[in-house]
């Protein structure tokens, strides 16, 4: 179930304020440059659990937020995340995302890394008029962080000696980074203590941790149809993610010597084999495990929060993190 479906008790009580969401992101995706426009709306258009927006909305009405603001720092949110997509999808590749091609393989990559751009620039042009240097600040380094996580994600590639505390590093950098700074800039608008404000980045953390260790285990685990990419695109691109880090340290000597050399060709060619060596290790279920450990850990940063269905949300949302199947 997508996080974003209807009848749904995490998106059902900020139903109005997301319609609210996607009228600012139609508004300001407004460029005079017709592809710009083209590419922005197919992207946006393509939907998806539209978690980080979600992550604003909820905690600034968790901590009783009045004002409009949390609307456009929601599409702000929306608006960084999309260009990382755009230019994720260059560097690794791919063709398809959330079930349809990737903005590059239908319009080159130059035009995607542009487009990206123009998504960057717009979202620090709303930041200034929220008129807030704190907001300012964490987006702006959260930005620089998720851009470093990048570098060293590639750095990574093609590497069977990762460790898994190297990896953890590229994903509280290039994921768990935004969804942190989504939770805090909700608290924030909403005049959270700093304490508070503290509370929310870890919520956000632990919650983008669990996101993509589940997404880890999809790619082994998934079907292409649900999770709107191809399955074994990770072993395609020579990416060690804790799945084949568990099974390069705990595996026999022929599974680590298929491990190694499938990183480090990425050779997705014995993705059959790859998936049977990691499915008998007990490789998915210490990694679910971990997506375990970090979501209950989301759920206990609020749960001194005053009662609320917002409240309620944010819990469903950390569970929703690690039982989905997309």
């Amino acid at each position: 179930m997508s996080a974003t479906t209807q009848n749904n008790p995490i998106t059902d009580v900020i139903a109005p304020d997301m319609e609210a969401v996607n009228q600012v992101i139609r508004i300001k995706l407004h460029s005079d440059v017709a592809l710009v426009n083209q590419i922005a709306e197919y992207i946006i258009s393509a939907g998806g659990k539209r978690i980080r927006p979600v992550l604003v909305l909820l905690m600034a009405n968790a901590y009783q937020y009045q004002g409009t603001h949390h609307h456009e720092l929601a599409a702000i949110v929306e608006f960084i995340h999309t260009a990382t997509l755009l230019h994720d999808d260059v560097v690794d590749e791919s063709s398809l995302r959330r079930g349809r091609q990737t903005a590059n393989a239908l319009f080159g990559n130059a035009a995607s890394v542009l487009v990206g751009d123009f998504l960057y620039s717009r979202a620090f042009q709303m930041m200034v008029s929220i008129n807030s240097m704190r907001i300012m600040e964490i987006l702006a380094d959260a930005t620089n962080v998720i851009a470093e996580g990048e570098v060293l994600q590639l750095l990574n590639m093609h590497d069977p000696d990762v460790t898994e505390e190297r990896y953890l590093q590229v994903i509280r950098s290039k994921t768990a980074k935004l969804f942190e700074a989504a939770a805090q800039i909700g608290a924030l608008i909403a005049g959270a203590n700093e304490s508070q404000i503290e509370a929310a980045a870890e919520y956000g953390r632990s919650l983008g941790t669990a996101f993509q260790l589940i997404d880890d285990v999809l790619d082994y685990s998934g079907n292409a149809d649900d999770i709107g990419k191809n399955v074994g695109d990770d072993l395609r691109e020579g990416k060690p993610t804790l799945p084949l880090i568990f099974l390069m340290k705990n595996g026999d000597d022929k599974q680590k010597e298929l491990i190694r050399a499938c990183i480090e060709q990425g050779d997705e060619s014995k993705f059959d084999e790859v998936l049977k060596a990691i499915t008998s290790s007990g490789a998915l279920e210490y990694t679910r495990n971990e997506a375990n450990i970090a979501a209950e850990r989301a759920s206990a940063s609020v749960a001194h929060l005053a009662e609320s269905h917002y409240k309620q949300a944010l819990i469903a949302l950390s569970s929703f993190a690690v039982n989905r199947n997309h």
